[in-house]
């Protein structure tokens, strides 16, 4: 073979094997990637082309799926009251994508997920069409049902929590949105509700009890009592405290304001009953910051990776401020911030003898065929305080609801503790306040099978705690109730 013709036959073999190469790049090593790309419409062609699974509420589906006409996305995604349930389900759109349930188990309520293999391959031999599994959720239907209505046009949200599993039995946002409105392609329908929705001054979308945090106020006063308790700071909760009155912030000439009385040398149980802001910053400043950041973060602060499966964002206790802003913050102002997720797993902590269970809201994930394809264990988060501790912190927030801010909560026939809180923000504090309560109630035999926080954004209150328990406590109740109920049937 003569000199060009080798060259020649070189480079062929040269773009041959350039070829073979990318194809396998492609195919194997690329696969995934462009598979999933955003930029690939088959992917969401196939996304749409059965139905989806359902998310499952006390056996119930709370979603639905329907033809579609003039689109070649053939299903689309309905929703069963829809503005209640949004806060859990989050939406999925065939315009706008998927978040929350919807969007972290999408393998599964597609169909598409590495366990549903079996299933697919079955459906392959027996001509069945292909079909979405199921997310099984733990929430209790009254319990949101009772947490929405109460609320009613307020902004705000609510948790709530099973203390002995970290079940989610409650989780609402309000005012919510319909993800049915946006569920389709429509420009004139879908896109004009979507645009609502993202522009509105509410901010609809946002999850407030996961993804909203607030200054928890006199609410954040039953973590500081825990890290007095801790620390031995305090031991005997029924014996004056050395606080004085005016309580000067350390390293200030600011005084602590109450607006509650007699504070001064007041005892930790009767600073709670009546929420003495001076008694805490005291405590507070007496703990430590370093000894208080302990504490708030086995309660779960300062924590970024809390998923129930949807990741709530990180509460806050800051590690550097000084020892006025510790004071402060003892008494839930300052820098710190909480969402209402996270107060109600301080409330949990609390009722469940000191032991924090990891709050989920997804019990199991189901095949088409209804076979479990994964199971959710309760599992033990930390350990915030000591039984003996926990029952002290308990029987102070039971004193606040029998005789103190909290009384609005009472429910005949249970015990409950509670803490009413108003937090207050804004430059100067100039912004209303926030009205909060959390509180757990009891069965009979000791155990406590709920535990609530609720914020309210919009309270009109200017006195510490007032709004907290003539706005917050009442919802809570109704939550509390709900659940009672539905254990005894």
């Amino acid at each position: 073979m003569n000199k060009p013709l080798r060259r020649i036959s070189i480079f062929c073999g040269l773009l041959v094997l350039a070829l073979l190469v990318r194809t396998n790049w492609l195919q194997y090593v690329k696969a995934e990637d462009l598979s999933t790309r955003k930029e690939n419409r088959r992917v969401q062609i196939a996304q749409y082309a059965t139905e989806r699974g359902n998310i499952i509420v006390e056996g119930k589906p709370i979603t639905g799926s329907v033809v579609t006409d003039g689109s070649d996305y053939k299903y689309k995604r309905t929703y069963l009251n829809g503005p209640l349930w949004a806060p859990v389900t989050g939406y999925a759109s065939q315009a706008f994508g998927s978040t929350q349930l919807e969007s972290l188990e999408d393998g599964i309520l597609t169909g598409n997920d590495d366990r549903l293999f079996f299933d697919r391959t079955i459906g392959m031999f027996t001509g069945e069409k292909k079909q979405g599994g199921n997310v099984v959720t733990t929430l209790n239907s009254a319990a949101q049902e009772a947490a929405f209505k109460q609320l009613g046009d307020k902004k705000g949200a609510v948790a709530a929590i099973d203390p002995r599993t970290g079940a989610i039995l409650a989780l609402v946002s309000t005012p919510s949105y319909d993800p049915s409105s946006f569920a389709g392609l429509s420009q004139s329908v879908d896109g004009k509700a979507w645009n609502e929705l993202k522009d509105s001054e509410d901010k609809k979308l946002v999850n407030r009890a996961l993804r909203e945090t607030y200054p928890p106020g006199s609410t954040f006063k039953v973590v500081t009592a825990a890290a007095a308790l801790e620390h031995g700071v305090v031991t005997d909760i029924n014996a004056p405290t050395d606080t004085e009155d005016p309580y000067i912030l350390p390293g200030t000439k600011t005084e602590m304001v109450n607006h509650a009385p007699n504070c001064g040398k007041a005892t930790l149980n009767y600073a709670m009953q009546v929420s003495c802001n001076s008694v805490f910053a005291n405590m507070g400043n007496k703990v430590g910051r370093d000894n208080m950041v302990k504490t708030a973060e086995k309660f779960g602060f300062n924590n970024g990776k809390i998923d129930t499966p949807v990741r709530a964002y990180p509460s806050v206790y800051d590690k550097t401020m000084g020892k006025d802003g510790n004071a402060l913050s003892s008494i839930g102002q300052f820098n710190t911030a909480s969402t209402p997720l996270q107060m109600a797993m301080v409330t949990a902590a609390i009722a469940n003898n000191g032991k924090l269970m990891k709050p989920y809201m997804v019990s199991q994930l189901e095949s088409p065929g209804l076979d479990i394809v994964e199971k959710h264990e309760p599992e033990e988060m930390s350990r915030p305080l000591s039984p003996e501790n926990a029952e002290k912190v308990r029987a102070m927030m039971v004193n606040v609801v029998d005789n103190g801010t909290g009384r609005s909560a009472k429910i005949n026939g249970a015990v409950v503790g509670g803490k009413t809180g108003t937090a207050q923000h804004g430059e100067g504090n100039k912004k209303r306040p926030y009205a909060w309560f959390i509180s757990y109630a009891q069965n009979p035999d000791g155990s406590s099978p709920v535990a609530v926080a609720v914020v309210i954004e919009d309270s009109g209150a200017d006195r510490e705690d007032i709004s907290g328990a003539s706005l917050a406590a009442p919802v809570a109740k109704a939550v509390m109730q709900a659940v009672l109920k539905s254990n005894k049937q």
